[in-house]
């Protein structure tokens, strides 16, 4: 497909974000406006929040014509995605954590993994050789010990499940986003999960990346059901390959 006949959509799932939400939308239609070849648009998905988050979401819409919102009330990241995933009807579908955590350089490659090389998912990874981190040492430690986890148990090729940072193709969206049952913070896992499971081709781009300190990320909460939820998908094709 030639490149002006391709569309590229930046999901940014938000929850009380007033805090940065003006400025990381300001940075990235400025990014995107001078790096991006692909058409583009840019849709703020607001999960529930209770803040001025949605004034300044809608304010951002009126001010660039790339730019939408899209409310939820219901609360989860992984109901966001999907729900604006469904409702897109872009080629590539990529979304990132409104904090930019993420170097906004890693975007083309991104993007390109899919577009030029045929990948069916391209995923962010601070786990790989050529990427930068810079975070806490209990952070570092869980992402790590989740990984081995997902190894061990699920057998996973993927280095990182976690980072904010992601692409998929169309075919995913209408192929693989369907199996997918997590509403929140397992879903990138479950969904590379399965996207491996059923041999759709995954391809990891190294990024520099910067812990938020302000994340909304509650660590422990967050862990306890990460681990209920490897031990559901193990469960569920252990029975499936028994029948």
């Amino acid at each position: 497909m030639e490149r002006n006949k391709i569309k590229v959509e930046v999901d940014l799932p938000v929850l009380n974000e007033e805090r940065v939400i003006e400025k990381s939308v300001t940075t990235l239609v400025d990014f995107l406006k001078k790096n991006c070849p692909y058409r583009w648009n840019i849709v703020v998905v607001d999960n529930g929040s209770s803040d001025r988050t949605p004034e300044i979401a809608k304010m951002l819409s009126r001010k660039f014509k790339e730019v939408s919102y899209l409310r939820l009330e219901k609360r989860g990241r992984g109901r966001a995605l999907r729900t604006a995933w469904q409702k897109s009807n872009a080629d590539i579908c990529s979304y990132m954590d409104v904090d930019l955590s993420t170097d906004l350089n890693a975007f083309m490659p991104l993007i390109n993994a899919i577009a030029l090389e045929g990948n069916d998912i391209a995923t962010g990874s601070r786990l790989i050789k050529g990427a930068k981190i810079k975070r806490s040492f209990k952070r570092e430690l869980l992402s790590r010990v989740y990984v081995l986890m997902l190894k061990s148990v699920l057998g996973i090729e993927f280095r990182d499940a976690q980072c904010g940072f992601k692409a998929v193709s169309r075919k995913v969206i209408n192929d693989v986003l369907p199996l997918v049952l997590d509403q929140e913070w397992f879903f990138d896992s479950e969904l590379l999960f399965k996207a491996q499971r059923y041999n759709y081709k995954i391809k990891e781009i190294p990024v520099t990346w910067v812990e938020d300190k302000d994340s909304r990320v509650r660590i422990y909460k967050t862990s306890k059901n990460y681990i209920l939820s490897i031990c559901r998908l193990r469960f569920e094709f252990w029975a499936n390959s028994t029948r």
